[in-house]
């Protein structure tokens, strides 16, 4: 596997895992199969993957404790991102942002003692908690760093201001946020302030949570409790507009012999050795068809087609509800 950097001196694998799914969002409770999670983990070991993403908000709490399980006795040979700034009600339903000094330290405990090591390799703020300055959030993230608790900061769906603030306090390895072919929001600012101050970008949903795939149903055929089912793009019009504009995708992945996901991921790798997706899965079929896209050549004739085919105003359909769309920090 090849590896690419994020920020000046973090290395990882040049595509990572997202274990999101194995625990949370995607599917039912019934559905998840922890056996399979942990197979296709120990998978992506096998195939050269190093960089696992998890959260404290992710169950809450279980995808991080399945991580660890998966990755006893391996520790070493991988980099784990973990994120804080949700607080949680008391039947774990998130219940909006919390990054006060004194929260940031017990969500960091508590994320060190469920991955069962004693340090944190990438620590990101889930979203910005607009009441608490960032250089305040940065300071605290930057004595973990001192403490030898945690390696490398990170951001997650912050704007550039706030990028920029975080950023003087203490160097930011990498943001995390929405980006693939479909959902293009960081192009005109965002990823040429990173560039600027040298930060990796970590795609998430680098699959258009699924949809670039091609293997989608609209959003009323997901059972309740399944992100897709709330998700604008996949339902009435959008839908069938957005599969309308990822003909594209399938039309070259069919030419070229690739799958509709390997070609939204090579995208995603050609936009720079600076990118870093992490699709998730949970199954070691999906797994070994996302590693695939790592090999996988597009032309400038072909990525300017795909760029074409799904510009900003092909994609009918905000990525958030409106209360998902008022976390983000732009």
């Amino acid at each position: 596997m090849q590896k690419r950097k994020l920020g000046k001196t973090l290395e990882v694998s040049a595509i990572g895992l997202g274990c999101m799914g194995m625990s949370f969002a995607y599917g039912t409770p019934d559905e998840r199969d922890d056996r399979e999670s942990v197979a296709t983990i120990h998978r992506a070991l096998e195939l050269g993957v190093t960089f696992f993403d998890t959260a404290e908000a992710y169950g809450p709490y279980q995808n991080e404790e399945l991580l660890a399980r998966a990755l006893e006795g391996k520790r070493d040979r991988v980099v784990i991102a973990t994120k804080f700034g949700f607080k949680f009600d008391e039947k774990g339903a998130l219940a909006g942002v919390d990054s006060r000094p004194a929260h940031i330290r017990e969500a960091v405990e508590g994320s060190l003692r469920r991955l069962r090591t004693d340090r944190i390799d990438l620590l990101y703020q889930h979203r910005v908690d607009r009441t608490v300055p960032v250089e305040e959030v940065v300071g605290t993230m930057a004595e973990l760093v001192r403490e030898g608790k945690v390696r490398y900061l990170g951001l997650s769906e912050a704007g550039e201001q706030t990028i920029r603030r975080a950023h003087a306090v203490h160097p930011i390895a990498a943001l995390q946020s929405e980006y693939s072919l479909w959902e293009r929001n960081l192009e005109p600012e965002i990823i040429p302030l990173l560039r600027e101050l040298g930060i990796g970008l970590v795609p998430f949903a680098p699959l258009g949570r699924g949809f670039l795939t091609g293997s989608v149903k609209r959003a009323e055929d997901y059972p309740e409790g399944d992100y897709r089912r709330n998700d604008p793009r996949y339902q009435g019009e959008n839908f069938e507009a957005n599969m309308h504009a990822a003909a594209a995708v399938r039309d070259l992945a069919s030419r070229k012999g690739a799958t509709p996901g390997q070609i939204a991921l090579a995208w995603l790798l050609h936009k720079g050795p600076d990118v870093v997706p992490i699709p998730g899965t949970k199954s070691r079929h999906h797994l070994e068809d996302n590693v695939g896209a790592v090999g996988l050549s597009l032309s400038a004739d072909e990525m300017n087609a795909l760029d074409s085919a799904l510009a900003p105003d092909k994609v009918s359909g905000p990525r958030y509800n409106e209360r998902q769309a008022a976390l983000v920090d732009r």
